[in-house]
C-alpha cells in the first residue's frame, strides 16, 4: 500500500490578520461576499449571481491533498475584525512558477489589506517559487496598483475570460522574480 503524504498549508501572520487555510466555516462569509457583483466582476472566477454549492465545492477541493490550487483565508480576528476578510491562492506552474490571485470583500477596500495579504505571502513563498506572475483587469487599477507597490513588473496587455461578466476582459500582466 502507498501512502500520499497530505501536504499541509501554514498559517502566516501579518499585521492585521492571518492567513489560514480555508476551512467549512467559512463557507457562509466567502458566500455572502461573493454574491457581491462588485466582487464577482472583479476576478475570473466567481459566478454572478452565485449558485448554490459553488463555495462548498471550492473549500472541497482546496482541501483536497491533490489540490491544484493553494487558498488562505485574510483572517482578522486576531485584531478585531471580521474572521473572513477575503482570499488570496497560488497555483503551481512549471519550472518553479506560481500565479498569484486575490479578492478582498468590498466592505474592506481601499485599506491595504491585499498589499499586506500578497506582501505577506510573497515573503514566505510557500511554493518556492522563482517567479510569480499576476493580473488585473484594466478596469480595476487598485489591483494593479496591490502588484505594483509589491515590486511585480509589468509585462503587457492580454485579457482573461470573466464568469460574471461572461466576457474576455482586458488585463494587465505582471511578473515577480524572487531571486531563488
Amino acid at each position: 500500500m502507498i501512502i500520499a503524504p497530505v501536504t499541509t498549508q501554514k498559517t502566516y501572520v501579518s499585521d492585521r490578520f492571518s492567513l489560514r487555510p480555508l476551512r467549512a466555516s467559512d463557507v457562509g462569509l466567502i458566500s455572502m461576499y461573493a454574491a457581491d457583483p462588485k466582487l464577482a466582476r472583479a476576478t475570473r472566477a466567481i459566478p454572478h449571481p452565485l449558485p448554490p454549492g459553488v463555495i462548498e465545492a471550492m473549500i472541497a477541493r482546496a482541501s483536497h491533498p491533490d489540490r491544484a490550487e493553494d487558498i488562505w483565508v485574510l483572517d482578522g480576528t486576531c485584531t478585531g475584525h471580521a474572521e473572513v476578510l477575503g482570499l488570496i491562492s497560488l497555483a503551481p506552474m512549471d519550472r518553479a512558477q506560481s500565479e498569484l490571485f486575490y479578492w478582498v470583500a468590498p466592505a474592506f477596500w481601499n485599506v491595504g489589506f491585499a498589499t499586506e495579504a500578497v506582501r505577506t505571502l510573497l515573503a514566505h513563498n510557500p511554493h518556492q517559487a522563482a517567479q510569480y506572475f499576476a493580473e488585473a483587469f484594466q478596469d480595476s487599477p487598485g489591483s494593479a496598483r496591490v502588484l505594483t507597490n509589491c515590486g511585480f513588473d509589468y509585462l503587457g496587455d492580454a485579457e482573461a475570460f470573466s464568469v460574471a461578466r461572461n466576457a474576455l476582459v482586458p488585463t494587465w500582466t505582471y511578473m515577480l522574480k524572487t531571486g531563488l
